[in-house]
């Protein structure tokens, strides 16, 4: 019975060559997700976690004009107690694109038909692959990569530029007299020149970018460019602007908070933006491919061969010219056809 089942199978899998064409086949997929994926995505997130919890990247310290007005603004208080906290802003950039990938592939993945879907993935011949699977892994952990990747570039430009918060003065409480500040145009240069809470004094040196700002662009780009590319059905034609609209309304709407609460200046929150733009649009369209399957290359077919003409002699059509000798020769058959039939009815009258 089993040795049945075997010849039944292999008669089966020959009898479909063309699905098993179809499928891809690859050794370098889990050693390469094993040995080089796993590891910059370990990577980054020690980076980032380095920037974001520890003082292995000091800040660094920018100067400050006596009484200048423009970091003069109240304390707004701790990042808990605004309008957009950072707890809510970190939820939704995590769960929103996460649902909308989750219920965007389970819902093509039943939708289309055997044919459209991408073939499983095998691997040494032992390892398959759910393509739904596959792909749920891949937009998803190519989007936590990016959210690191925002976090990084953000710290690292608040680390290395130090801008000031629009309340800076106000948390660094410095003594104007001791540092003897007579005009507005003096400027202090002393490390030493805040007498607040060094907490705050540094959290006031990280201005730009805004790093909120820029996670939640960046999320709102990915899924925007997710819903546009995925969702083609029909009757869409107000559902996809209505849904991209609203995701980039809320992020727009966090800058918005984080600079009428005196947390970010204005340019702080527009570097984040183009930050989180461009390194979600990045990763969609050179990383990911526009979230689209690779389709296997087709076998060309090998070109028509052409006779080979000769040697220095190329195929030309040339008009054919009637030389002068074809001419006369022509006219006089004509003229003596014509003396022979004028004999014959001569000879047919009189005989």
């Amino acid at each position: 019975m089993v040795g049945g089942q075997r010849t039944a199978q292999r008669r089966v899998t020959s009898s479909f060559p063309e699905d098993r064409s179809l499928q891809k086949s690859s050794t370098y997929i889990v050693p390469c997700f094993l040995f080089v994926e796993l590891v910059i995505m370990a990577g980054t997130v020690l980076l980032a976690y380095y920037f974001e919890y520890t003082d292995t990247f000091p800040v660094h310290i920018q100067g400050f004009f006596c009484f200048d007005k423009s970091y003069s603004k109240p304390y707004p208080g701790p990042e808990d107690n605004s309008k957009a906290p950072p707890v809510l802003v970190y939820s939704l950039v995590t769960a929103i694109p996460t649902v909308t990938i989750l219920i965007g592939e389970v819902t093509s993945f039943f939708v289309k038909t055997e044919g459209a879907q991408e073939k499983t993935i095998v691997t040494a011949d032992c390892c398959y692959f759910n393509p739904l699977v596959r792909r749920i892994v891949r937009f998803l952990g190519v989007y936590s990569f990016g959210l690191f990747a925002t976090t990084i570039f953000a710290n690292a430009g608040q680390v290395v530029t130090g801008h000031q918060t629009p309340h800076f003065l106000t948390a660094c409480k410095p003594n104007y007299t001791a540092l003897g500040c007579q005009s507005p145009l003096q400027y202090i240069t002393e490390n030493r020149a805040c007498t607040g809470n060094p907490y705050l004094v540094a959290s006031a040196r990280k201005s730009f970018p805004s790093k909120d700002a820029a996670l939640s662009f960046y999320s709102a780009i990915y899924t925007v460019m997710y819903i546009t590319l995925m969702f083609r059905a029909k009757g869409t034609r107000l559902t996809k602007p209505t849904l991209c609209l609203a995701l980039l309304s809320l992020a727009v709407l966090v800058g918005v908070i984080r600079v009428t609460e005196h947390r970010n200046h204005w340019n702080d929150v527009l570097a984040g933006f183009i930050t989180g733009g461009a390194i979600a649009a990045f990763l969609v369209s050179c990383v990911i491919n526009n979230f689209q399957p690779a389709h296997l290359a087709a076998p060309t077919p090998l070109p028509l061969q052409r006779p080979e003409a000769a040697v220095g002699i190329p195929l030309l059509s040339l008009p054919r010219v009637e030389s002068p000798l074809e001419k006369l020769s022509g006219l006089q058959v004509r003229d003596g056809g014509m003396d022979l039939d004028q004999n014959i009815q001569t000879f047919l009258i009189n005989g």
